[in-house]
């Protein structure tokens, strides 16, 4: 850790990833501004080293990285923690760089030059629903919810589907199903689940809900090309196709 990066008890901590300097010095102003503890890496080992060493609350990762790029970050960090939220940047602004973000695990995404309002907003939006996801997890009751062929356990982040357990489900595609799941056969809308489940309701994008739809019937549908527990409604959203 930097000299400079003095960790106080008590606050969240960030982690930046950015081998751009001036990307750096503006994170960590304004992170530290609003009160959080502020660690950099400056390329990808860097980065997981100070994931296992420091434990963040949350990353910020670029995706054009000296020694391992961004995404392949991104997806060593989920191989261990299915939970930390992470928000991906990239100066390209191709379509495919948020896809693939999206797709190995990475909670959100932002193309630079990015809004340090807006980059924050995120954050809070982020961690806001860490915070409800860890109440849940630590839990001592048992909490599920039970529908017809799904079963989602709220302490362990799991779900069963026809009796199979699906263990490897992302923080943010559990909170996807479980929004669903609490009110089976009704539609939801995009907009809704992107305010209700990310925590922002003006920031986001819609294409980001819809890419968490199709990683989350990837693990939980037989055959993703005609679902059957996770229904598109053509034009308006998403529902879970069960009964309580």
């Amino acid at each position: 850790m930097d000299e400079n990066e003095k960790i106080e008890d008590g606050k969240k901590k960030i982690l930046a990833v950015d081998d751009e300097d001036s990307i750096i010095d503006l994170l960590k102003f304004n992170i530290e501004k609003e009160g959080y503890n502020f660690i950099s890496a400056s390329d990808g080992e860097e980065a997981l080293r100070k994931v296992e060493e420091e434990n963040p609350d949350l990353v910020i990762l670029d995706v054009m990285l000296p020694k391992m790029d961004g995404l392949a970050v991104c997806r060593k960090i989920r191989q261990t923690d299915n939970q930390v939220p992470i928000i991906m940047l990239s100066a390209r602004g191709e379509e495919i760089d948020k896809i693939l973000g999206l797709e190995i695990g990475a909670d959100d995404y932002m193309t630079k030059p990015f809004s340090t309002r807006e980059l924050i907003a995120r954050i809070k939006a982020n961690l806001r629903k860490a915070e409800n996801d860890a109440f849940i997890l630590n839990s001592k009751r048992e909490n599920k919810i039970v529908l017809k062929n799904i079963t989602l356990n709220l302490d362990k982040f799991e779900a069963v589907v026809d009796g199979k357990l699906i263990d490897d489900l992302t923080r943010r595609e559990f909170e996807v199903l479980k929004f669903l799941a609490e009110k089976p056969g009704q539609v939801v809308t995009r907009e809704d689940l992107l305010e209700k489940v990310w925590g922002y309701e003006y920031y986001g994008d819609i294409r980001t809900v819809d890419v968490t739809v199709r990683r989350i019937r990837e693990k939980i549908e037989k055959n993703t090309a005609n679902p059957k527990i996770l229904i598109t409604k053509r034009g308006v959203g998403y529902f879970i196709a069960n009964e309580k």
